[in-house]
Parts: C-alpha cells; structure tokens; sequence
C-alpha cells in the first residue's frame, strides 16, 4: 500500500462476543455489550468490511479491521486463521491498513504472536481491568496482574502497539486502587489506554449482588472524578486515552429506558464528554486562580474543536463557574490554537463591576 500521511481512522469493528473466553466474570454480559452473540464466520467479516468501506468519504484515511468481545487469541485456532486471513486479504488488496485484536492476559504466548504477525496485526488490546490480584480474583477474571506484566513484555518485544483496558468501580476497588492501577499499567508502556465505568447489567453475578444489596455502582459524579484522576496519570506518561466509558447503543443506554440491559450504575450517554468538560473546568478554575484580583468576566481562547468542551455538556461549566465564583465566561474560537490548549483573557474584574455599578446608579 502506498505511504501517506494519514490523520483520520476509521476503524471498522467486528465483535467476536464470548468466543474463546472461559471465564464468566461478574460484571459481564457479552451479548448485552457486543450487541450479538452468535458465531462470527469469514463472511461475516467480509460483509461488515464492505458495508464500512463503502461508508467511509476521506480516502486517505487509515483504515483498520478491529476484532473486539470476547478473547480473540483463544478462540479454536482453525477460526482465528479464517478470520484473519480474510482480514488480511483486505490488507494485501490495498483497502485496509492494519488489523487490531482484543484478549485475554492470560491468553498471550510466543506462538500466538508469531501466529498474529504472519497476519499483520498491528495493535493488541488487554483486558487488564485492574492490578490487584484480590479485586481480579473477586470479579472472577481468572488471571492475575503477572499474567498481565508478562503479556504486556511479550506484546511490545515482538513490536506490536500494545493496549491495556481497565475498569473503575469494579466490588471493593477503591480510588487508591484504581491509580495504582494506573501507575502499574504506565510502568508497562502502553500505547493506548480504555478506561470503563463498571455497569451493572442484566443476567451478570453483579446484578445478583445489586439486587442481594451485596454491592453498590459508584455514582456519576464518583465515576467521572476517578475517570479524570486517571486521564491525568495517562497523558503524562504519553499514553492515549483513546475511550471513556461503555458505547451507548440500544442495550447500553439510561437505565429506565424499556430496551435497556443496565439495571445501575454511572452510565451517561456521553459519559467520555463528562470527563473531558471536567477537565477543561479544571484547566479554567486553575488560570483564573493565578490572576491576582477577583474575576467577574473571562474570555477563553481556544481551536474551534473545543468550544463545547469548554462550556461543557448541557453548559455545566459555565453555569458552575457562574454558581461557585461568579464568573461570567464567554468563549472564543480561535483556529491558530492547538487542540486541547486554551489562553484566558480577563474582560472584568469586580472592581471594574463595582465602578460600572457607581456609575448607573
């Protein structure tokens, strides 16, 4: 394939729910969370590539084949040979860049990855989920974080882009587990990085607990809090966050809808967006602290790709920064500015209200 710069990815995602995975952790319902639970064959891929390829509108675009659900790498060998290699067709016709698989700790060895690279996988995603033996073992995943450290290791000396997938929330994890969590991950060097709320969702051993008052989902705001201690810890260690919480489909949705699978816990429809308004709150209540007078007007410079961001879902930040330091915020765009950095002008102080005030009355 020819060699461009490509900034854009579609990723065309084919779900191989529950296929290989021998554990029946306490928060999972792979037919809830895939969407679908029969068997995926050859031609199942076949179509699910074409109907994406004939979607897509930037052709130099990158172009990636994703297998998610489940555990890839321990399904019967004969299937992961067919569905790669008809992945790998699409590779060697030029249509595809790359291929990305998602699996097990537990389920990496030399030969699997020998076996992988023969087909041009590019990235391998772990469900790590966390790093304290105790909480894995409690949540029934079957492996434990040395199977974790052994796999990462392997992955990256045979120069796949290595993934980790942790989970916040999980029975008796606590914050302080969770950046562990973090920090052990960093020391593995991933180059990507899935953080998921735990849901409690219908048919799962937590559901059985929920409803026994056995266990008890953090709420949204404790979610979206540990979800941005973590996003910090990642993107100083250059690792990308490239997803915040479950994607919202018809099973995945707001408890009380007719349709839906999940019976509690932090879920929002745009719950990735929560995290990162947060943290652009943050960012704006830390520069208006550092100007050394009280603050009534601000105007926030950012690229254009920002702006909702920055007043946040349903304008949560502006109404906050209104409610709790009465300030007034209006935002600018900007399209010199890089993505995710900001500038703050002050447009009005208290003491220019004060005058102004003087001068109507």
């Amino acid at each position: 394939m020819k060699k461009t710069n490509k900034t854009k990815q579609y990723i065309i995602p084919i779900f191989v729910p529950h296929l290989g995975c021998p554990n029946d952790c306490i928060f999972c319902n792979q037919k809830a969370i895939s969407g679908r639970l029969k068997k995926v064959t050859k031609d199942d891929v076949r179509k699910t590539v074409d109907y994406y390829l004939a979607s897509f509108k930037e052709e130099e675009a990158e172009r990636e084949i994703a297998f998610f659900g489940g555990s890839f790498t321990g399904i019967e060998e004969e299937l992961q040979e067919e569905l790669l290699q008809t992945a790998y067709d699409y590779i060697q016709r030029g249509k595809i860049d790359s291929i990305r698989i998602s699996t097990r700790p537990d389920y990496i060895n030399k030969e699997i990855l020998k076996r992988l690279k023969k087909y041009k996988v590019k990235t391998i995603e772990l469900g790590v989920q966390s790093t304290n033996d105790y909480i894995l073992n409690r949540s029934g995943r079957g492996h434990t974080f040395l199977d974790v450290k052994k796999a990462s290791k392997l992955i990256r000396f045979y120069g796949f882009k290595l993934g980790h997938q942790m989970m916040v929330g999980l029975p008796e994890s606590t914050r302080l587990d969770e950046l562990n969590t973090a920090k052990d991950l960093i020391k593995l060097k991933p180059k990507m990085v899935r953080i998921y709320p735990v849901l409690v969702i219908k048919n799962t051993k937590l559901e059985q607990e929920y409803n026994n008052g056995e266990f008890e989902p953090i709420t949204l705001n404790q979610a979206v809090e540990r979800c941005k201690e973590l996003v910090y810890l990642f993107n100083k260690s250059k690792a990308e966050v490239i997803r915040i919480g479950l994607q919202n489909t018809e099973v995945i949705s707001e408890p009380n809808n007719g349709q839906s699978d999940v019976v509690a816990g932090p879920f929002h429809p745009a719950f990735g967006q929560l995290v990162e308004d947060s943290i652009w709150y943050d960012s704006i209540v830390d520069k208006i602290k550092k100007v050394n007078v009280k603050v009534k007007e601000v105007e926030v410079r950012v690229h254009p790709q920002d702006i909702n961001s920055v007043i946040g879902h349903k304008r949560e930040n502006a109404k906050k920064l209104k409610e709790l330091y009465e300030v007034d915020i209006k935002v600018a765009q900007d399209p010199s500015m890089k993505i995710g950095k900001s500038e703050i002008k002050i447009l009005k102080t208290f003491n220019d209200f004060k005058e102004e005030d003087k001068v109507t009355k």
